[in-house]
């Protein structure tokens, strides 16, 4: 066979004796359009935003200078805004990351009981979009009328409550019991689920206690896992802004998401200085970027496997303790604050329990009579499952060529999948907003809901990228060398033998990419027009408005939407090991 064929990853077999040595073969094609279409639609935004943030006015027109540098960083309260991103970063991460790793290790290595049901809690928090979840804090902590303060006060018959939702320590808050644990627990409970157990069975005959065995064994072997999830965590963090967009203002919280979402609010806009605060976000997630493709790369996955060769550890008396405070948490993350937000579209007043009549279904009837919000659901729906669709193909695509392939230039392309995640969702827009203004192919789509799907695409092509790698890596070559020897093209082993092997996980990658859509905010906020409005954005607005009444409405119509997602996605995702963590290759 060798006589007749060679094969590579490039995806054509070629006869060495005879074929042409500088044919350019379809694969290389394919592959060069796939990198050239990627940097259209990553790199020239970028690009816009290094050009437009040099860009100042001079008499007669525009020029070059350093003038908008030099008016971001004189912005007031910048600096604040800048130490107060990176300590919220630091103390959400420092509480939720060890929480996550305990959790997902007492679910996935011990004989805890009802892990389907923990499993369950945490993909819904995973699910659920933060603006209703963050409506429904503010209805229990609010500092004159949350739920609990009135409690508090009525109890103990005090003037004012402990809690405040609003300022730091209630963004923290709101961060840790959002998605920060749940997405943490979501991709390290399959590196605990698949670790091999031979060293810990070996610990504990050895005499050493759980505790022991779970600090000198287990953390040590899943270190490159921890470390791929921080950094996972961090680029994401960094970049948060609806939250920090409703709790900061009230008590001057800003940070460097917030601040540019505000002097792009100004009249004028100052779309100069957003550009540069921008750009002072990316640069600072580059090193993280690097980090992270250095762990995903790294080979050190020999004592990770599907198979597990330990029995559980057994918690005895502890069991059912510790089951009740996991449930506790996971019910309070999920069910008490959905709770507060239906509870919350039935208030005359969203919040006032004090006044003479507190209840009504006037909001209701507004919303659901109302056109905009008929337009908003149907501009949802095709702008989430547009995404899905086409978005999970070019996922797929991007994964297949830096993985499976021999293309010379497939670490420029999965270095630019991750270049998205790194800008802020509100620069991002901005800088679409621009390309799809100034390039004359795109500026009939400007205003429409394909502009939106873009965005959205973008926004989860780090994410559907790189979960889609880490099954490809679990691949043999043989069904694909097969299909080269029989004669097969590049595409159709592609389309006839790769995507029915991930099909499981490329229909979780839609899933996880509808939900990222329908709650979208900060990506499509200077994309959204009055035409191409969707559900998250309606509800955005409503509440920057002051109008919670309504935006609890929308609130729980997006939550309904989610936790169909997530139902559908845990399922899945449970039976491909949804991860976007590394792991041994099956050979």
């Amino acid at each position: 066979m060798a006589e007749l064929k060679s094969l590579d990853f490039g995806g054509t077999a070629r006869a060495p004796m005879f074929a042409l040595p500088k044919r350019i073969r379809l694969s290389t094609v394919l592959c060069t359009i796939v990198l050239l279409t990627m940097a259209f639609f990553v790199l020239y935004p970028v690009a816009l935003l290094v050009y437009n943030s040099f860009l100042v006015e001079v008499p007669g027109g525009k020029a070059l200078g350093l003038d908008t540098w030099i008016s971001a960083w004189s912005q007031p309260g910048i600096l604040q805004a800048i130490l107060n991103t990176f300590q919220r970063v630091i103390f959400t991460e420092l509480i939720s990351f060890p929480l996550a790793v305990v959790i997902a290790w007492l679910v996935m290595r011990t004989d805890i009981p009802g892990k389907r049901l923990i499993e369950n809690f945490f993909w819904i928090a995973f699910f659920l979009p933060a603006l209703p979840v963050l409506m429904g804090w503010i209805l229990l902590f609010d500092p004159g009328h949350g739920l609990i303060n009135l409690a508090w006060m009525w109890l103990f018959n005090v003037p004012k409550g402990p809690f405040n939702i609003y300022g730091f320590s209630g963004i923290v808050f709101a961060h840790i019991a959002a998605r920060s644990v749940a997405a943490k627990f979501i991709f390290l409970a399959p590196a605990f689920r698949n670790l091999d157990g031979a060293m810990e069975e070996a610990s504990r005959i050895a005499g050493a206690g759980p505790l022991t065995t779970l600090r000198k064994i287990v953390i040590p072997v899943l270190m490159p896992a921890f470390l791929i999830t921080i950094a996972i965590s961090l680029i994401h963090s960094l970049e948060s802004f609806e939250i920090e967009l409703i709790l900061g203002p009230t008590t001057n919280f800003y940070v460097f998401s917030t601040k540019i979402f505000q002097v792009v609010r100004e009249d004028p806009p100052q779309f100069g200085v957003a550009t540069v605060l921008g750009l002072a976000i990316l640069i600072s997630m580059l090193p993280l970027i690097l980090w992270q493709q250095r762990l995903s790369h790294s080979r050190n996955f020999v004592t990770v496997s599907s198979r597990s060769t330990t029995l559980p550890l057994r918690l005895r008396q502890w069991r059912l303790p510790i089951f009740t405070l996991i449930c506790l948490f996971g019910g309070f993350i999920t069910i008490v604050p959905v709770a507060c937000l239906l509870m919350g579209t039935f208030m005359n007043l969203y919040g006032y329990f004090d006044i003479p009549k507190v209840w009504t279904t006037a909001h209701w009837m507004a919303v659901l009579s109302d056109n905009t919000l008929i337009a908003s659901t149907i501009n949802t729906l095709i702008m989430g499952l547009s995404a899905a669709i086409f978005g999970t193909f070019w996922f797929a695509v991007v994964a297949y060529i830096s993985v499976r392939t021999k293309f010379k230039a497939r670490g420029a392309l999965d270095l630019m999948s991750w270049l998205p995640a790194s800008i802020p969702g509100i620069i991002l827009g901005l800088a679409l907003l621009w390309m799809f203004l100034t390039v004359p192919a795109l500026q009939g789509l400007y205003g429409t809901t394909a502009v939106l799907v873009v965005a959205c695409i973008l926004a989860s092509v780090s994410t559907g990228v790189q979960l889609i790698k880490s099954n490809m890596v679990q691949l043999g070559n043989e069904l694909e060398e097969a299909s080269f020897i029989a004669g097969g093209s590049w595409f159709y082993t592609f389309r006839r033998i790769v995507l029915p092997l991930v099909g499981p996980v490329l229909i979780a990658v839609a899933l996880l990419t509808f939900a990222s859509a329908a709650r979208n905010v900060a990506g499509i906020a200077m994309l959204v027009s009055g035409d191409n409005r969707p559900l998250a954005m309606l509800q955005a607005d409503y509440m920057i408005d002051g109008a919670f009444e309504p935006a609890a409405v929308v609130g729980v119509l997006i939550v309904l939407l989610a936790l169909t997602m997530s139902i559908i996605a845990r399922y899945i995702g449970g039976r491909v090991g949804l991860t976007a963590i590394t792991r041994k290759k099956d050979l």
